[in-house]
């Protein structure tokens, strides 16, 4: 069963502040807890979440054209290269939370970050077998299993070691600023990527990569680590059985995303319009300062109604995409739809975890963080088999209804804890 803290407070807010602090949380008490003493620790352990990102952005716009142009095989083969990451950081995302709570969050980065270490260097020995197509494809495939690896351990590690060294009543500000670190490294990565590439070839993504490993290794190893909860965990079945629901709202709401980054382009192009790149750059923009402005909201309105909203905002910015009659309407869509998707992972997330045992965060954390990774993966099939009945406009109305979705989740599981609550 899932532990249910008792208090007397029926609203699932109050019960966040309620937990009792454990050996893993070194801040005091909530009220004594001074901002910087807060935020400075989240910041240094998700540097290692932006470092990470920040690999991964590197190759997502070169490595399609060195397996296509270099090596020679078809766009398939270059999508595959692409996508294999997403799979293995599916598949591992379980694994990296088990981890996380039974050898230490610290432990789990620090295996990450080898773990990126390597596929920088398995990058670096496919370009020089390139005479070689085939093995060197095969290293690319390997590396990025590997990196898909490193970004499940450092993603949920980061979390629960931030978790642990600020007290869990901070755990939405930590899930924010981590999601902060992951889209800011993506967004500084893709075109780093480029420019190294066309200075110095593909082999600078593989060395660029592993030399921000040898450099964030050392940091990691001098950070403290967080004790171990002690106690039994909790069954994975019970865990998967309270998390999977506000998974499958995180999935809702990250379909809009992934339709954006992976459509918005060729919208673009099929009304023959300009500016698609700087669409996306305003998504990102609105998208990170929201997390910056309004973060704290979930502190006092509680991850529920956040999320709610965030959800309403969300869909009205995915519509205005879809009835766009311009380049300058469709990028204010996008702005909005970045506004609203901000904050659905550290509001859901929030909730998500609150009620699981300290012992047994790390696994839920990776749990929940998998359904980002399969709203990704379904993303992109989904919306060309939408595309290529409709059009690419009605992507957009397809994502917006997956958000009005959410939000009517999020309702039911709203009044479902109000109810537990109450009882």
């Amino acid at each position: 069963m899932l532990w249910v803290p008792r208090h007397p407070h029926p609203h699932p807010l109050l019960a966040a502040h309620d937990f009792p602090m454990t050996e893993t949380c070194s801040a005091p008490a909530v009220g004594v807890v001074r901002r910087p003493s807060v935020i400075a620790p989240i910041l240094t352990t998700v540097a290692f979440t932006f470092a990470t990102y920040l690999t991964i952005g590197l190759s997502l716009a070169v490595l399609p054209g060195f397996v296509h142009g270099t090596l020679g095989f078809g766009a398939m083969l270059a999508g595959l290269a692409i996508s294999t990451q997403y799979l293995a950081t599916l598949l591992s995302r379980p694994q990296a939370g088990r981890m996380a709570d039974s050898l230490g969050p610290k432990y789990t980065v620090l295996a990450g970050l080898l773990l990126c270490a390597a596929s920088g260097g398995l990058l670096l020995l496919a370009v020089l077998l390139s005479r070689q197509p085939i093995l060197s494809l095969g290293m690319i495939m390997l590396a990025r299993l590997v990196l898909g690896c490193a970004e499940s351990c450092v993603g949920t590690g980061a979390i629960t070691w931030g978790m642990g060294q600020v007290g869990h009543q901070y755990t939405a500000r930590v899930i924010s600023w981590n999601g902060v670190a992951t889209y800011a490294g993506l967004a500084a990565g893709a075109p780093l990527g480029v420019t190294l590439a066309h200075a110095y070839g593909f082999s600078a993504i593989g060395a660029t990569t592993l030399v921000l490993m040898l450099l964030a290794l050392p940091w990691a190893c001098r950070k403290p680590a967080t004790a171990i909860v002690s106690g039994e965990r909790s069954p994975f079945r019970a865990v998967a059985t309270h998390v999977i629901p506000y998974g499958v709202g995180l999935a809702l709401g990250s379909i809009g995303f992934g339709c954006i980054a992976t459509f918005i382009t060729l919208y673009f192009a099929a009304h023959y319009w300009t500016g698609a790149a700087a669409s996306l750059s305003v998504f990102g923009a609105t998208f990170v300062g929201a997390r910056f402005v309004f973060a704290r909201t979930i502190d006092w309105a509680g991850g529920y109604k956040v999320a709610m909203a965030s959800f309403a905002v969300e869909a009205i910015g995915l519509l205005t995409l879809w009835m766009a009659r311009d380049a300058l309407a469709a990028a204010a869509g996008a702005a909005i739809a970045g506004l609203g998707f901000s904050l659905v992972f550290p509001s859901l997330g929030l909730e998500a975890v609150q009620r699981i045992p300290e012992h047994s965060r790390g696994a839920a954390i990776g749990l929940f963080y998998a359904f980002l990774d399969v709203a990704m993966a379904v993303a992109g099939p989904v919306g060309g088999w939408v595309a290529a009945g409709l059009g690419f406009a009605a992507i957009y109305g397809f994502a917006a209804g997956a958000a009005v979705l959410g939000f009517a989740l999020t309702q039911v599981l709203r009044l479902r804890a109000r109810r537990m609550a109450e009882s």
